[in-house]
């Protein structure tokens, strides 16, 4: 773990201040909202934590089940190596400390889900340690999230209730499945960056490939645990809203349970410590159970299970295969060139980044990220297109390019071979020969064009005397006469010369 993250965890928790805009105005003061996320990613493997089992999403319901999975007398669990590379993957990214020893515990609960009746977790021995979590605001901010831990469980199967009536079946297709639970430090002051915090910590963790973030399966989703006070108090009782998968969603549930709280103290109340659950429907919690604590679970060492010990070579070995983080990306971005926003737009999603790379290799990162930011990502988003399906290649837009800044075609141009290239395919070059697409550079075709449209309007071209700015009105007349072929600093040049402009 890094200095600055050491520092962090050695702070008071819940030490930071929000600013004044972040305040929630009650009937008689100002509140702080309180917010750590309990993140649950689904670790991105072929087969389950400790047993053989497919995770493959979609399977016919109980088709994903091993023996161990269904808790057949005398089968033993085995640690799946590739969920442990990819905590530590996942660990190393958000900079935080790997334990290099760990161990399992036998969480013991009434699961109807888990056959075993009781999930293997880890708790006072978890695999990942203290961490931050850098998480750029829109408006420029940068917070620091800290990361109490990361530990590896046992995903639960899935009840369903509405095949049967008055019968509920058990579908153990995900039971086993290996999830990371990433614990934050109560380090956030608003509903808005704790929706920036999961943009975030979901970019991170599809960027290291440990799990693909998909909300709508439940591959990724949250525990909120909210609390308020007033400015300059403890820590007040904090109520836990149990698995949000919507970012969206984790938004309004801490806008309208911080509420509730302070509709409570603001009444003289007292707030309970409980477990809740967010209604997408009506925007609300509503109380699911008494908030549970460590010794309720009792848990103990799984006695199937030896510790965990992990070589330093493996944790060097899979540090040197990091990828580039998101913030590291964007700092590399914004020192190419690109504007804070572009990059930020780029960096938010991993096959826009790579896109924009395969085009920007070897030419102007600044032309390079117009045309993605601008002209792709908003046709694509218009039709709804995926950037994986996109019609245009980056090896096509590339080539655009090229023409581009050879001058063998103008930007008007380039955009009508742009949409040919979109609803035709093809190779540029060729479309650009084959089309006579090829820009007019010709001195004497375009002082001619020139000509004849300020000859057609005298009037403009006399006020252009007095007024320089209008000369753009004369070039954009050429281009239109020329169909957008010719070349468009040669036109500027020879209106402001015929016209007897100087600069």
């Amino acid at each position: 773990m890094n200095e600055h993250a050491l520092a962090r965890a050695r702070e008071p928790i819940g030490s930071r201040r929000a600013a004044p805009e972040q305040l929630i105005r009650g009937a008689a003061d100002d509140w702080e909202v309180i917010v750590g996320l309990e993140i649950h990613a689904q670790v991105q493997s072929r087969a389950k934590l400790f047993s053989g089992a497919s995770t493959a999403f979609g399977g016919e319901p109980n088709d994903h089940v091993s023996l161990v999975d269904a808790a057949m007398p005398g089968m033993l669990p085995v640690i799946n190596e590739a969920c442990v590379e990819q905590a530590v993957r996942t660990g190393l990214g958000l900079r935080a400390r790997i334990n290099t020893t760990s161990r399992f515990d036998r969480k013991n609960y009434f699961y109807p889900d888990l056959p075993q009746g009781y999930q293997i977790s880890q708790y006072a021995h978890p695999i990942v340690g203290e961490g931050e979590v850098f998480v750029d605001m829109a408006d420029g901010e940068r917070i620091v999230v800290g990361i109490e831990r990361l530990h590896l469980e046992q995903d639960a199967g899935k009840s369903v209730h509405d095949l049967h009536q008055g019968r509920s079946s058990v579908d153990l297709n995900r039971s086993g499945v290996a999830l990371m639970e990433i614990v934050s430090r109560p380090d956030l002051r608003s509903a808005e960056e704790a929706r920036a915090y999961l943009t975030t910590m979901r970019l991170i963790l599809r960027t290291l490939g440990t799990c693909d973030g998909d909300m709508d399966k439940g591959n990724l989703r949250a525990d909120i645990n909210v609390s308020v006070r007033r400015p300059g108090e403890p820590l007040g009782t904090r109520c836990e809203i149990k698995n949000v998968n919507s970012i969206r969603f984790a938004g309004q549930a801490i806008e309208h349970e911080a509420r509730r709280q302070i509709g409570i103290l603001e009444d003289g109340g007292a707030v309970l410590q409980e477990t809740r659950l967010f209604d997408a429907r009506t925007g609300e919690t509503r109380s699911m159970r008494s908030k549970e604590e460590a010794h309720d679970y009792r848990y103990f060492p799984d006695p199937d299970l030896l510790p965990l010990v992990l070589d330093e070579a493996m944790v060097e070995r899979v540090r040197s295969s990091l990828p580039e983080l998101p913030d590291e990306k964007r700092a590399r971005y914004v020192k190419l060139g690109l504007s804070p926003y572009d990059a930020s737009v780029l960096v938010a999603d991993v096959a826009a980044s790579a896109y924009f790379e395969a085009v920007a290799k070897g030419r102007d990162p600044k032309a390079a990220v117009n045309w993605v930011n601008n002209e792709l990502l908003g046709r694509l988003n218009k039709e709804g297109i995926a950037i994986e399906a996109s019609p245009v290649s980056a090896a096509q837009l590339g080539a655009i390019l090229d023409l581009l800044a050879k001058d063998v075609i103008s930007g008007k141009i380039a955009k009508d071979l742009f949409e040919v290239v979109w609803t035709e395919g093809g190779d540029p070059a060729e479309i650009v020969e084959a089309r006579g697409m090829v820009q007019v550079t010709d001195t004497d075709a375009i002082e001619a064009a020139v000509d004849e449209v300020i000859a057609a309007n005298p009037d403009k071209a006399e006020q252009a005397k007095a007024k320089p700015n209008l000369a753009g009105w004369f070039v954009g007349q050429v281009m239109k006469s020329t169909g957008g072929k010719a070349n468009p600093k040669a036109v500027a040049a020879t209106v402001r010369q015929r016209l007897g402009i100087e600069g």
